[in-house]
């Protein structure tokens, strides 16, 4: 992108409904309730034919520096120091505001390009708010309607003539052709019954952070990369959008998501709570690898198993991180405790990577992210045709499928037809008989026979054709 944007302002002016104006999508979340946006977002922006990389922001309130709100401002002044240019965005159907006066002395104060935006322009008695935007003296404000898309066309000429056009439109600004084609075999494709690929270590990778409320999620990604990239502090529920933040680990690059934490659903009544865990959902199914944060002071309370059991019921590779490790007193004997209880509360996912880690002291990252990695590896592992058929006769031939009213089922033929996570199809007779208990023999076994440690194993069982049925029907 040839330069960055940030999208500042007091709370409730809009600047969410904007942001998703210009990235295309509704990612940020939005609510009539003020200051739903908390944490600094960033986003790639298209506005007509201007590209550039945008930053939306907490509504900038005046308190002090240890405080929630305070915490919000400085997240807000550290993206206007990033930016190239600001969007101040003002309400011009309420007016202006003592906090906009402060907030327009600041942006004076910073020396960058400012360009003046009176949103809410389409409401009935908006002239007043608008007239009174000159008196911040910031230029002609710019009047548009983020939520019905007018007066775009005025804002793209107001940020080309505010940056200038050489940086608005580069010349070696090369068309997007570097599309990721990487595509995954198609089901069903012919294929080498012994070929297995490789696993791609230098793709990148997608991870998503969850776990309960104030369980340490955003201060493990704030370790990680080094800085007070995302908020944090005591308070439980501080996260509410779903922020991704890109990162190198050992030259690979890592798309991590932190997501706000998620309660009982009896619990969650209140809608913008509800947008917050929806949007949690929605980085769950977009991630490759899922890590979920548990308090080892309060560990295995029954939100911790429901959301393992959602992340692995959406097919998602999954780890589990003991955050706050430097709080436990004796961390042996709480570990082998740790390493018991995932194994008898958490047998769908046997073998699952757990990694004691400290958010606060930086211990044991290395180690999740080799977990991470690890179990990625796995998850993105396809077995050869010609080994699943030697398996499958072996397993049989150790314990063969029950007889159902006096008939004997047989597995025939069995294929790996997907991976991401691993998918099966096995060839038998009378499917629908075949127990449950024989499925979960089958499943474990390929678990441990073949190294798939943690990760969802899907089976699907489909009858043989029969070459003689057309015959029988023409007898008839």
């Amino acid at each position: 992108m040839s330069f960055t944007v940030a999208i500042v302002g007091r709370p409730n002016v809009g600047k969410s409904t904007l942001f998703n104006r210009l990235v295309g999508k509704k990612l940020a979340l939005v609510d009539d309730t003020p200051g739903v946006t908390r944490d600094r977002r960033p986003g790639d922006a298209r506005l007509i034919d201007l590209k550039f990389r945008i930053i939306d922001t907490a509504g900038l309130e005046e308190a002090a520096p240890e405080t929630l709100q305070g915490r919000m401002r400085a997240q807000t002044e550290a993206a206007i120091e990033e930016a190239d240019l600001s969007l101040f965005v003002v309400d011009a159907k309420m007016g202006l505001t003592p906090v906009d006066q402060t907030l327009a002395e600041m942006l004076r104060r910073k020396g960058k390009p400012v360009v003046l935006v009176a949103n809410k322009s389409e409401a009935r008695g908006s002239d007043g708010g608008f007239y009174d935007a000159f008196t911040l003296g910031l230029g002609e404000p710019t009047p548009i309607s983020a939520e019905h898309g007018q007066g775009m066309l005025d804002l793209r000429d107001a940020i080309v003539a505010a940056i200038g056009e050489e940086r608005a439109y580069p010349e070696d600004d090369e068309a997007v052709t570097d599309i990721d084609v990487r595509a995954e075999l198609a089901e069903g494709a012919e294929e080498d019954e012994d070929f297995e690929p490789e696993y791609d270590e230098t793709k990148p990778l997608r991870v998503a952070i969850v776990g309960r409320p104030n369980a340490g999620k955003s201060t493990l990604i704030n370790r990680f990369l080094g800085e007070d990239r995302l908020l944090t502090g005591p308070e439980a529920g501080i996260t509410r959008d779903s922020i991704s933040v890109e990162w190198d680990w050992q030259g690979r690059t890592i798309k991590m998501f932190d997501t706000a934490g998620m309660r009982r659903k009896a619990k969650v009544q209140e809608k913008l709570e509800k947008l917050s865990v929806a949007d949690g959902l929605r980085a769950i199914r977009f991630a490759e690898t899922v890590v979920i944060v548990f308090d080892s002071t309060i560990p295995f309370e029954k939100q911790d198993l429901q959301i393992v059991d959602l992340v692995l019921r959406e097919g998602r590779a999954a780890v589990l991180a003991f955050n706050k490790w430097d709080l436990i007193d004796d961390p042996q004997a709480v570990l082998a405790e740790l390493r018991e209880k995932t194994e008898r509360l958490l047998p769908q996912a046997r073998g699952i990577r757990a990694v004691p880690v400290s958010g606060q002291t930086g211990r044991g990252l290395d180690k999740l992210m080799q977990a991470v990695i690890d179990t990625d590896r796995t998850w993105n592992r396809r077995i050869s045709t010609a080994k699943l058929n030697r398996w499958l006769d072996a397993v049989q031939t150790q314990h063969p499928p029950p007889a159902v009213s006096g008939r004997r089922l047989k597995l025939k033929y069995m294929t790996q037809v997907k991976a991401r996570p691993p998918g099966f199809m096995v060839s038998c007779t009378r499917p629908d008989a075949l127990p449950e208990s024989y499925i979960r023999y089958l499943t474990n076994g390929l678990r441990n026979d073949f190294n798939l440690p943690g990760v969802p194993i899907r089976i699907h069982f489909r009858a043989s054709d029969n070459p003689y049925a057309s015959k029988a029907k023409k007898k008839r």
